[in-house]
């Protein structure tokens, strides 16, 4: 029979497993790792952060945040906003469904798959606690690790859309994650700090 932490170390593992066929790279912690591989030891590490006991559908479920994520590119989709939604919703059933698929593999009851996978799309952001902890997992994860390169890269980007994709950002966060937020941003670099600052100091922010 298999035992809760042997679960747990299958389903991790197949999930790294699954992160490490990504052929795009990042740096990190001074080598070079699968992009999408490294993006999930950025989620665990923040989970733990905001959640010193986190559950394992919560450790799976951030493990698997972009699973795969590189079979399903932006590009498949047209420009703009509307597609751009469409894209994240498909992203995220693409995740939920493959973290269901591995967690059965590893002997967890349906109901956990089930339960993850819900959690993984994101359809009860809000009225769900394990959802918001996902949410709040990978804000704290953009911000921190993608949020200046992103900057950089969307250079043509104009103030006022800036600040709108700060305020999103903040609107989709818990009281747990703001407070995070608000001390991660501490040591941002100044034009990010300012931002920040910026956006929240609109009324309702």
């Amino acid at each position: 029979m298999t035992t809760t932490d042997s679960r747990l170390e299958c389903a991790l593992a197949a999930i790294d497993m699954a992160n490490k066929a990504d052929p795009n790279q990042e740096s990190f912690g001074g080598e070079h790792l699968p992009k999408e591989y490294a993006y999930s030891l950025h989620m665990t590490r923040w989970l733990f952060e905001l959640e010193s006991a986190p559950s394992e559908r919560m450790q799976i479920a951030c493990r698997a945040q972009h699973i795969e994520r590189w079979t399903l590119p932006r590009s498949d989709y047209p420009e703009g906003r509307k597609a751009y939604y469409q894209w994240r919703q498909a992203c995220g059933r693409m995740h939920g469904k493959r973290a269901a698929e591995i967690m059965a593999g590893c002997g967890y009851p349906q109901e956990e798959c089930d339960r993850v996978e819900t959690i993984l799309t994101k359809r009860e952001l809000r009225k769900d606690a394990d959802t918001q902890l996902l949410e709040d997992v990978a804000c704290m994860v953009f911000l921190e690790k993608y949020f200046a390169d992103f900057y950089e890269e969307k250079a043509d980007y104009d103030r006022d859309k800036w600040l709108r994709i700060v305020r999103r950002t903040w609107g989709k966060m818990s009281p747990r994650g703001h407070e995070a937020a608000l001390k991660l941003a501490e040591g941002m670099p100044a034009h990010l700090l300012e931002l920040l600052q910026e956006a929240l100091a609109e009324p309702g922010a």
